[in-house]
């Protein structure tokens, strides 16, 4: 009998092996068929049925016209004005002189915006460059000048942490701003709504034919920066492809689940109320993006925005719309199931409660099952590099597994490597590299970070995991110096840099703190220079002038002498977490 972490499987339970499963809904005239094609030079399994490129996705969409795309506040936009709205903005970008592969930056909360601000970029032929909305000015800046970005949309916000960084910014040529306060408007700052209008307004736009710009699925679409180890950040280049793979994840693990049953997999009810999604992660991380936004683009779901999280607005969110997925970090699956408040609200219409993207404790299967028993429980693992889910699982395979992150997709490739690069037995620790039409091309403009992390073919994730006899990736540690905090990734080797800024530090090594609904918070510990003085307070605010606030030590302790380090000079973070220990 297959066992598992936790012990061998119930009896009966898969009626069909993971590889059965695959074979079955993979095979030819399935929906899921495969196809081998070859991209880079490289023969790759593919989904032959996924759209070729995201104007596909966007034409899908339009399809649904007059039904609700997003829900923001007391804003309701349809397909239909969400679709005239992208292609009014896509015209204008061609008209302004974007040539197809010109970078265009967004950088923005989760706003109905955004969205056109993503399907106008891809249907002119541009590279849409994600730029994270916590990011500071200078951040701001790197990102802009790292992509070499002509043009930008950015929220009043952003605009006004990126305003003395605007002239560095010298490849950027046109700037929108949406939704601007009084004054921000100028010289080189235009307003998004005097292209596109008001959301409101977005539904009586004139119907236009879309740009005339040839795509193919190889094409870049996405740049999404993700941090190094140096703490300097990459942007992942993704094309048209990766995105079209990524959509696949969520159907294919959903209609898995009853073939590893032994069911028959229903047949989609046209009538069924239209299904909705509580969206609480970034549009700008992957998972936001290619896991939730373009699947629902193409499914005719519904997405409910909040400004910002709050469990007590989440829940009447979820019973006033009817909400059938929500989930994201581990941090908000726990603070719904935790509230005091819950019992107030009609949540029955939930049957996801999916997350990913840290640590969370096998104890948060059991109880998202026990509080909503309609919902199936679900985890995932990807990174940008393979934009978004790689490896998932829901129901059962999630229950009775809950320690692992799931079997890859059947177009994916995994193992586990040695130092020296030797591929690993099942059971064993090392490297996990995987490969498949979901991992992007690089990082733009670095071919030597490139060529280090994409080796023959595989990516090299940087995460330590084993695999079992099935395939189920079970995700160990991290191999890079890296910790996540509520799904934000923070490289601690960054936040020292910001440390050692402070004339007062002689050494500082930063480590994760376990968190109950975060994960983990980053903490330092810091050795001053003889003579010198500085409190936790005053290194907290020093670090948060450089930093993204979620990269902020939320502890600082004091050593009185170097801290230690092995024979190479590395910090030797494990003895760090004895600082910590009351």
């Amino acid at each position: 009998m297959t066992t598992t972490a936790s012990g061998e499987l119930p009896a009966g339970w898969p009626r069909l092996s993971l590889a059965q499963a695959h074979a079955a809904l993979t095979a030819p005239g399935s929906p899921f068929e495969l196809e081998t094609v070859a991209i880079d030079g490289r023969e790759m399994r593919v989904f032959k049925h996924a759209p070729p490129t995201l104007r596909e996705v966007f034409l899908a969409g339009r399809l649904h016209a007059g039904k609700d795309f997003l829900v923001y506040r007391d804003e309701r936009v349809s397909y239909e004005a969400f679709s005239r709205a992208s292609i009014t903005l896509a015209n204008a970008l061609v008209a302004r002189g974007l040539r197809k592969g010109d970078r265009v930056a967004i950088a923005m909360r989760n706003l109905p915006e955004w969205p056109v601000a993503l399907f106008g970029t891809l249907l002119a032929g541009g590279i849409a460059t994600l730029l994270n909305a916590w990011w500071t000015g200078p951040e701001l800046e790197y990102g802009l000048t790292d992509s070499g970005s002509r043009f930008a949309f950015v929220d009043g916000e952003r605009l006004e942490r990126l305003a003395p960084h605007r002239d560095a910014c010298v490849a950027l040529e046109h700037l929108w701003v949406s939704r601007e306060a009084p004054g921000m408007l100028g010289p080189g700052v235009e307003s998004l709504s005097g292209l596109i209008g008001p959301s409101t307004a977005w539904a009586g736009l004139p119907v236009q034919p879309m740009p005339d710009v040839p795509l193919v699925p190889d094409d870049g679409a996405t740049i999404l920066y993700t941090s190094g180890t140096t703490g300097r950040s990459k942007g992942a280049l993704g094309t048209h492809r990766n995105a079209a793979c990524a959509l696949m994840a969520g159907p294919f693990t959903a209609v898995r689940n009853f073939v590893r049953r032994g069911e028959p997999v229903p047949v989609p009810d046209p009538t069924a109320p239209q299904r909705c999604t509580l969206l609480s992660i970034p549009f700008f991380h992957t998972t936001g993006c290619h896991a939730v936004l373009c699947p629902t683009i193409a499914n005719g779901a519904k997405l409910v925005l909040m400004h910002h999280w709050d469990p007590l607005e989440a829940m009447r969110l979820i019973q006033a719309e009817r909400v059938t997925s929500a989930g994201g970090v581990p941090t908000i699956a726990w603070q719904l199931i935790e509230h005091p408040d819950r019992e107030r609200f009609d949540l029955s219409s939930l049957e996801s409660v999916a997350y990913g993207g840290a640590p969370a404790a096998s104890e948060l299967v059991r109880r998202i099952k026990d509080v909503f028993p309609a919902s199936a429980p679900g985890i995932g693992w990807g990174m940008t590099e393979t934009t978004s889910t790689f490896a998932g699982h829901s129901a059962e395979d999630d229950q009775f597994r809950p320690e692992s992150s799931g079997p890859c997709l059947p177009i994916g490739d995994a193992k586990v490597i040695d130092d020296a690069g030797n591929e690993l037995p099942v059971g064993a620790v090392g490297e996990l590299c995987v490969r498949g039409p979901n991992v992007v091309r690089g990082y733009w403009g670095k071919p030597e970070a490139t060529a280090e992390t994409f080796v023959d073919g595989w990516l090299r994730t940087g995460d330590l995991a084993r695999l079992d006899d099935e395939g189920f990736v079970f995700i160990v540690d991290r191999k890079k110096d890296m910790l996540i905090r509520g799904g934000e990734n923070i490289y601690c080797s960054e936040v020292e840099a910001a440390l050692f800024e402070h004339p007062a530090v002689m050494d500082a090594g930063v480590i994760g703190l376990a968190h109950h609904t975060l994960g983990e918070e980053p903490a330092a510990v810091v050795t001053l220079k003889a003579g010198a003085q500085a409190t936790e307070q005053e290194l907290r605010a020093f670090v948060a002038a450089r930093l993204a606030s979620f990269k902020v030590p939320v502890r600082i302790a004091f050593s009185g002498q170097t801290l230690p380090r092995n024979a190479n000079g590395k910090i030797m973070k494990r003895e760090l977490k004895g600082f910590f220990a009351t």
